[in-house]
């Protein structure tokens, strides 16, 4: 694969109001769930991404987008990033947060998810999950009349994917023909990255350890996206050869929550796949380092690259609030309630 030589400037963007991308996804996505990055064409993912440069350009013009809109947050798993992201998205929107606390009684053990639904349904407008199940967000999905908003399952982490990708336009100027290298476990945040790049026409390479490579089904699927936008999915299990020539290094923990019990197991076969300045250094000279935080500092990657001058981890968490405010505008209809939509 040819690596992009320089970095691109962003190009003048159409008129908010006026893209098309941006007037489809608002037409179909209102009322809809996001599960999954399954769930968008690669229009949507589009739409939504400049949706969350504009709000993080203009973030005035969306402050009564979502006046007197509720949602709530449902979490099984303790929440750093993403939680104070819908939080303060929705607060700035001119809605309100309202979270409830499952870490010691998960979803469906008080109540069937099912009742939940129904319940929750009749004082919200939207309902943002995170689980360990992936079956708990479908569940709650097919019983809810309000939208539903993967916020993290054991399968997937859409949001996070999302603005990872938003932060890769703010560097690169465009996505599109990068080549992205994520190194470590096969996990749901991996599962995300491989459709969200798919989606925007990246050439996406994932290297594992023997038996951590990511679900054969999210791998078949970002190769049929792939092939349709013209990119490439690769699976290696060198991550040496990887990161060969590649514009963003990422990686994740390898022992994800509720793997805690494999930690002993885990940490000598990944030891391999560290990523420190040597394995950055087989990168594109102008490569940045990327992670969804949060890090297990020299274990998954040594502090020299979260720290040095090409990680842009903190920028990939700026912009969950960014993203997750036009994932919001989209499926609840706020853009009816912004100036330049009227």
């Amino acid at each position: 694969m040819a690596s992009k030589a320089t970095i691109e400037r962003p190009e003048t963007a159409i008129p908010i109001e006026k893209d098309p991308d941006i007037l489809a996804a608002a037409a179909r996505l209102a009322g809809e769930d996001l599960c999954s990055v399954a769930d968008l064409s690669s229009a949507e993912v589009r739409a939504i991404l400049k949706l969350g440069h504009d709000v993080k350009r203009n973030p005035r013009e969306y402050r009564h987008a979502l006046d007197a809109k509720q949602m709530v947050l449902m979490f099984e798993k303790a929440s750093l990033r993403t939680r104070l992201a819908f939080e303060t998205g929705i607060n700035t929107m001119g809605g309100n947060a309202i979270f409830v606390d499952h870490t010691s009684s998960p979803l469906g053990e008080r109540e069937s998810i099912a009742d939940v639904a129904r319940n929750v349904e009749r004082w919200v407008d939207v309902i943002v999950l995170r689980t360990y199940a992936h079956d708990t967000i479908t569940e709650m999905a097919a019983n809810s009349r309000v939208p539903v908003i993967n916020a993290l399952s054991d399968f997937e982490h859409p949001c996070q994917a999302l603005a990872d990708f938003m932060t890769l336009q703010e560097h690169f100027g465009s996505a599109a023909g990068l080549n992205f290298t994520y190194v470590g476990d096969g996990n749901n945040v991996c599962h995300s990255l491989m459709l969200t790049g798919a989606q925007l026409a990246v050439n996406v390479t994932v290297a594992t350890p023997r038996g951590y490579s990511p679900d054969i089904e999210i791998v078949t699927l970002a190769r049929d996206i792939a092939q349709v936008n013209g990119c490439e999915i690769r699976l290696l299990q060198d991550p040496q050869l990887a990161v060969e020539g590649a514009d963003a290094v990422y990686t994740d923990v390898c022992v994800s929550m509720g793997f805690e019990h494999e930690s002993t197991k885990r940490e000598p076969i990944f030891r391999p796949f560290q990523v420190n300045e040597a394995l950055m250094r087989k990168a594109a000279p102008h490569a940045v380092f990327m992670h969804c935080l949060p890090a297990r500092r020299n274990a998954e990657v040594t502090d020299e690259v979260l720290d040095g001058p090409q990680s842009i981890v903190f920028d990939q968490a700026e912009n969950r609030m960014h993203c997750q405010k036009a994932l919001l505008l989209l499926l609840l209809g706020g853009l009816a309630n912004t100036a330049s939509f009227q």
